[in-house]
């Protein structure tokens, strides 16, 4: 069999579609990811500010850790029956990993919602403050908890594909061509251009 038939000699790039150019890379649509990253900051930064601030201290103070653990041995009785709401690698997770380490994890999920939730109303490095947004919701639905975490998943998917526009009307709209992405050139990350001596040589001639 002929293999040259069947191997590509090269590879291309299919370009993205006229309406995924319009949805995730056009500023003419920045201000509806705007109206919906805003959103997710304020769900984020609210959800984490009530944790921080709990009078009891049950997520960070002297019972930190109090919260959480109720929280994981609750999604740990979820995986029992014929149809767990809690599949068993993940629990074996919480009861290795998360479960021991209640304490930390409590902290580390206080001030990850803030950030994230900071970070989407400020619109700065939006795409991967999204993507840790959408990947504290997975962590919640894989522990059983839906709430609102389908719809802020959904929502946290599309500002990570519209990460070029979703921050434009926000901090990543000096951030971005200032870090150097597709798209922008960049100036903070740039080498400096050092002639040598025959480019200078020649350019003396």
């Amino acid at each position: 069999m002929n293999t040259q038939m069947t191997q590509p000699t090269t590879t291309m790039q299919i370009p993205e579609p006229p309406i995924a150019r319009l949805l995730f890379a056009d500023t003419r649509i920045a201000l509806l990811w705007t109206i919906l990253r805003l959103y997710l900051g304020y769900e984020w930064l609210t959800a984490g500010w009530e944790k921080l601030t709990n009078p009891a201290g049950v997520w960070v103070g002297k019972a930190a850790g109090t919260a959480i653990s109720g929280f994981l041995k609750g999604a740990l009785a979820k995986t029992g029956g014929s149809n767990p709401d809690v599949s068993g690698w993940y629990a074996s997770f919480l009861q290795n990993v998360a479960l021991p380490n209640a304490v930390f994890f409590s902290y580390l999920v206080t001030f990850g919602e803030i950030l994230v939730g900071i970070a989407l109303i400020l619109g700065l490095l939006t795409g991967i403050a999204a993507f840790f947004g959408a990947f504290m919701n997975a962590s919640y639905l894989f522990a059983g908890t839906v709430s609102v975490n389908p719809l802020l998943l959904l929502l946290a998917i599309g500002v990570m594909l519209a990460w070029r526009v979703a921050g434009y009307w926000g901090f990543d709209r000096w951030a971005l061509p200032l870090l150097g992405v597709p798209g922008f050139p960049g100036t903070l990350f740039r080498p400096k251009v050092v002639a040598t001596k025959a480019a200078t040589h020649v350019a003396r001639r």
